[in-house]
């Protein structure tokens, strides 16, 4: 990522302003998390599949966003305002949410079951946010690092800031939390052909082309393999998506290349310079970090000792 990036014409720099905070610490989960690439691809494409598995959302995202004619663009855009929430200025943090939920605000319509909809349904804005949280903090722990449950509480609550901003109103705390919420729709999830659309363009590698073709059919499988069996079921995902041995020691492979390859124009490690922190500050060890925190003056996250 470039020292600077745009956001619906605005300018994003991780680098600046010097010293103004993001909405997360820098020892979050979720600057853990969010660094690692993999984690990133395979827990956002769960993450849009368990979505799709609604048939609100489904309609909301299919008629009413660029995705089917630019994958590329709607990918970048969904990817910067996933970032800026997590590593940016709190400025341009908020600034983000705001127009992401101001572009929210003018989606609405009627499903083909003619079930009207509205993008800023509480009951919708927190299956999405509980989706998002799953697919990262699920295919980080599956792919990249084992994490602690105490690790994925952690993640689970720290998502509540940036969430809130959003307007959801009801945060799961845990896996078992998005396991509820989802139980409480299971009625509503069913097959559907834009879900195998949607992974069509996954596997095609149109949203990523710089990347083998190859890979993106690994990736495809891999966000299939760690959605809960009961969507799996639902969206009758059948066999032709099963993890295998292969992908699964290639998505390791990447996941624990890319854990520790900082590269130095991304934003974390832009967001970790302007804290007063080593660009490759997210890439030391725990005992390293703790130093570096301490001697940038930065206290203890307040989340990590509420967990």
């Amino acid at each position: 990522m470039r020292k600077a990036t745009s956001y619906l014409g605005w300018k994003i720099d991780y680098g600046r302003p010097v010293g103004e905070a993001a909405l997360l610490h820098p020892s979050s989960m979720h600057w853990r998390v969010y660094k690692n690439t993999v984690a990133l691809a395979v827990g956002g494409v769960a993450a849009v599949l368990m979505e799709f598995a609604d048939a609100r959302i489904r309609s909301g995202v299919w008629d009413h966003s660029t995705y089917k004619i630019d994958p590329i663009g709607r990918s970048g855009r969904t990817a910067v305002a996933a970032m800026v929430g997590v590593y940016g200025p709190q400025s341009a943090a908020r600034r983000v949410i705001r127009g992401v939920g101001n572009m929210h605000g003018k989606v609405n319509g009627r499903t083909p079951g003619g079930e009207n909809y509205r993008a800023l349904e509480p009951e919708l804005l927190d299956w999405v946010s509980a989706t998002a949280a799953y697919g990262f903090v699920t295919a980080y722990d599956r792919f990249v690092a084992p994490l602690s449950e105490l690790d994925k509480t952690r993640f689970y609550h720290e998502g509540e800031t940036i969430a809130r901003l959003y307007g959801v109103e009801v945060c799961p705390r845990s896996t078992a939390d998005v396991m509820a919420m989802m139980m409480k729709r299971a009625d509503r999830f069913e097959p559907h052909p834009i879900v195998d659309e949607f992974l069509t363009i996954v596997q095609s590698g149109k949203a990523a082309p710089a990347a083998p073709k190859f890979l993106h059919r690994t990736l495809s499988r891999g966000a299939v393999s760690i959605l809960p069996p009961l969507i799996r079921q639902r969206l009758a995902l059948g066999p032709a998506y099963d993890l295998t041995l292969a992908d699964r020691m290639m998505l390791g492979g990447l996941g624990a290349l890319t854990e520790h390859r900082a590269d130095p124009e991304s934003a974390p490690c832009r967001a970790s310079l302007r804290l007063g922190l080593p660009g490759n500050f997210l890439y030391r060890n725990a005992a390293g970090q703790a130093r570096l925190l301490e001697n940038a003056g930065l206290a203890e996250d307040p989340m990590a000792a509420a967990a």
